[in-house]
């Protein structure tokens, strides 16, 4: 293996059209279905430029009042037009005719950190730009459109046989989709890429747009942004006013323009009216997002390694880093604002992947995957289709093959690749001199200009001192649990607190200073001085293991995977054509449709789908950093000047919906039967957190913020009326 990318975030690119033919096609799904019961046809995550026909009807029956043209249309402004990809991870929409942005306040919180300091702790004060001239520049940051989306399965199948190994397919797949991205038609300035749905069955084109002046405009402080912090983070009832507010800027053409004083705020081809008459179980919502990834068809034997193996595995090291971490965050107010994006980042996972471990067990659902393989296997036999009656036995062969090696790879990107920071440091450091052995000077002096400039980034909020026990713990873990084989030697029998006093007492990976100080001179000699580290010696050891020894292997037998999933994909929809079946999610623009609706997570409990402001005061606790209340915040409620926006005396804050959401539909928008913008997505119950494999209409719930709650906080508690000025505010219902 020549080179390694791992990537925590997919950026998407986005963009302007002109009228032209909409050729998207779709793997085909039943059209006349008979629906006996509203659940039957909620979950899913579709693909918006295919609405027509299933979706729609069902949709409708939900209580829609729009067209599939009024979601998704190349030839009109539509809601595709106001929804956009932020900044990789996250969604955002637009709600003014002058580029404003609302998405969630975790979203922005890395652009809101990044603006404050102890003496403008933005984190904790809020900020609010009253005119545009105080609206602050992001550089890196990014939002994409997506202008149209077109099928071309065809044009990437073009030349693959059923008779060529899986590597030589693979190798004719990207040729062609190299070419369908380089002969795309679109404008200059819009870029393309495509993506595979269903396992690879099916391929789109996506044409998009990017924009790169993005400012910030307003957030609320953490107190009301992050409510309830990592205690209730997955849960319900939540209280969380989660949103922030950015603006897109655009250069006098209205394109897309790297940051200038000159450019201006862009004009939207549409932008979300907002509606102030809020909502009531059994209203329609409409979740228009980028969900990250879903694995809704995994075989049995796969879910349970994630949830027995895998998940335990990761849970543990997260734990024990996020332990160690928070002692120090409650004793040192700085390291509290160098470390708050980067806990809160750790902390959302590993409270993900325990409510997800416990919401399959808790709704059977190892066992519904069994018994649907069970029916298959039965249709299979009695249809006698001889190309799928192996594929069970497959998966049992070859997840067997894998869990040990999956084991060892999510400890070295648990460990070595987000947790401990040291060895982050000198992964990317090897990952220079492997730029070197590969491209030369000229490769090494690109790829140190990069590292230099993460570094600087990096290091402001570093502290050796918390990372060093974080290492002497996760360290130790990997060395105990992950199979022998996969284990440097530098690990074995070595006490892990000797061994991590001698490193970071001799390191120059401390520091930016000493950082740069080993990337400093000719190529040769950074490498030299990088083999003369203490943290570069060890961590070269176990980054080389992974080079040459886990990542060859598990991808070695997870293409084998790969492509007994794909069969597996198609077999399913042939063997069971009227059963429902969407793309599992891959970061690319969704529709997810559902209902307003609570929820019963546990025998004589239910759950009403609206939470109050009283709800935030109930859980008032004074200089608590999780439950601190401000004291304005506690006169408007005493008083209970909510203006517009409160119902019966009541100010709404939250809501659930019965959305299948997951990963970077953070920040969607919830959109009501008319078009208008009723709320903002930014969680799932922990109970249903489990929905990325087994999605249950009974018990999975997404969470949004009501968007009257955003509205109340800008203008009554921040006074930021100008923005609320910029809005369309609505009553559909009156």
């Amino acid at each position: 293996m020549k080179y390694l990318k791992i990537s925590l975030l997919l950026a998407f690119l986005i963009v302007s059209c002109k009228t032209v033919q909409d050729t998207t096609q779709v793997v085909k799904t039943p059209t006349d279905k008979v629906i006996k019961n509203t659940k039957d046809i909620q979950g899913g995550m579709w693909i918006p430029s295919l609405l027509e026909g299933m979706n729609e009807t069902e949709m409708q029956q939900l209580g829609s009042k729009m067209t599939a043209e009024d979601i998704y249309s190349v030839n009109k402004s539509s809601l595709k037009d106001a929804v956009v990809h932020f900044n990789g991870g996250c969604t955002s929409e637009v709600i003014s005719p002058s580029g404003l942005l609302l998405t969630n306040h975790h979203c922005g919180y890395g652009a809101i950190q990044s603006h404050s300091s102890v003496e403008h702790d933005y984190l904790k004060d809020g900020f609010w730009a009253m005119n545009k001239s105080e609206e602050l520049p992001n550089p890196g940051m990014t939002v994409t459109f997506i202008k149209r989306i077109d099928d071309v399965t065809k044009e990437v199948f073009a030349g693959v046989t059923d008779a060529m190994d899986e590597v030589s397919k693979m190798k004719i797949i990207q040729k062609n989709i190299s070419k369908i991205t380089k002969t795309a038609q679109k404008e200059d300035w819009q870029n393309a890429f495509v993506k595979s749905f269903y396992k690879g069955n099916q391929y789109l084109l996506f044409i998009t747009e990017v924009f790169k002046d993005i400012r910030l405009v307003g957030a609320p402080p953490s107190s009301i942004g992050k409510f309830g912090a990592d205690t209730d983070n997955w849960m319900w009832p939540r209280h969380t006013g989660d949103f922030s507010m950015f603006r897109i800027y655009a250069d006098a053409n209205n394109k897309p323009a790297e940051y200038s004083k000159d450019n201006v705020p862009y004009t939207p081809k549409h932008y979300l009216p907002i509606s102030l008459d809020g909502v009531k179980e059994g209203d329609f919502t409409l979740v228009f997002g980028f969900p990250g990834r879903t694995n809704e068809y995994l075989p049995s034997v796969a879910v349970n390694q994630i949830v027995n193996v895998l998940n335990p595995a990761k849970i543990e090291i997260r734990d024990n880093a996020l332990k160690i971490v928070d002692g120090f965050m409650r004793k040192d107010e700085a390291i509290k604002i160098k470390y708050a994006s980067k806990y809160a980042s750790i902390a959302n996972y590993w409270k993900k992947w325990i409510g997800e471990d416990q919401g399959i067990k808790k709704s059977k659902g190892i066992e519904k995957k069994q018994a649907l393989e069970k029916e298959f296997a039965k249709e299979v036999e009695a249809k006698d289709l001889v190309g799928y009656k192996s594929l069970l036995p497959e998966f049992e062969q070859l997840y067997k093959e894998i869990e040990k090696v999956a084991l060892a790879r999510d400890y070295w990107i648990e460990v070595a690749y987000r947790n401990v920071e040291l060895l982050n440091s000198t992964f990317r450091a090897f990952q220079l001199e492997q730029a070197y052995n590969r491209g030369g000077a000229p490769a090494f002096e690109r790829a140190r200009k990069n590292l230099l400039e993460s570094f600087k980034g990096k290091y402001k909020n570093y502290s050796a001192d918390v990372d060093r026990p974080v290492f002497e713990k996760l360290v130790g873990l990997y060395a105990k649990n992950v199979p022998s084989q996969y284990v440097p030697e530098n690990m074995k029998q070595n006490d892990m607190n000797t061994l991590a006093t001698a490193i970071y007492a001799t390191t120059k990976f401390t520091s930016f200073e000493g950082a740069k100080e080993l990337l400093t001179g000719t190529p040769e000699e950074v490498i030299k001085n990088l083999n003369e580290d203490s943290a570069y010696v060890f961590g070269i050891e176990l980054h080389t293991l992974f080079y040459n020894t886990i990542e060859p292997t598990y991808q070695q037998i997870n293409l084998k995977i790969a492509a007994v999933q794909k069969k597996y994909m198609k077999a399913l929809m042939e063997v069971f054509p009227n059963k429902r079946f969407f793309p599992d999610a891959n970061g690319t623009l969704r529709v997810t449709y559902g209902q307003v609706k609570g929820y019963e997570p546990r025998d004589a409990v239910y759950y009403e789908p609206v939470s109050h402001l009283k709800g935030v005061m109930e859980k008032y606790v004074p200089g608590d950093y999780e439950f601190d209340v401000s004291q304005k915040l506690q006169n408007l409620y005493k008083s209970k000047d909510f203006g517009p926006y409160g119902e019966n005396g009541k100010m709404p804050v939250d809501f659930l919906g019965t959305n299948h959401t997951t990963g970077g539909n953070s920040g969607s928008p919830a959109i009501d039967a008319e078009g208008n913008l009723i709320g903002l997505n930014f969680d799932r119950v922990w109970e249903g957190t489990m929905s990325d494999y087994n999605y249950d209409a009974d018990i999975c719930r997404n969470i949004m913020v009501d968007i009257r709650y955003v509205l109340f906080i800008i203008d009554k508690y921040a006074g930021a009326t100008n923005l609320i000025d910029e809005m369309t505010l609505v009553h559909p219902k009156k």
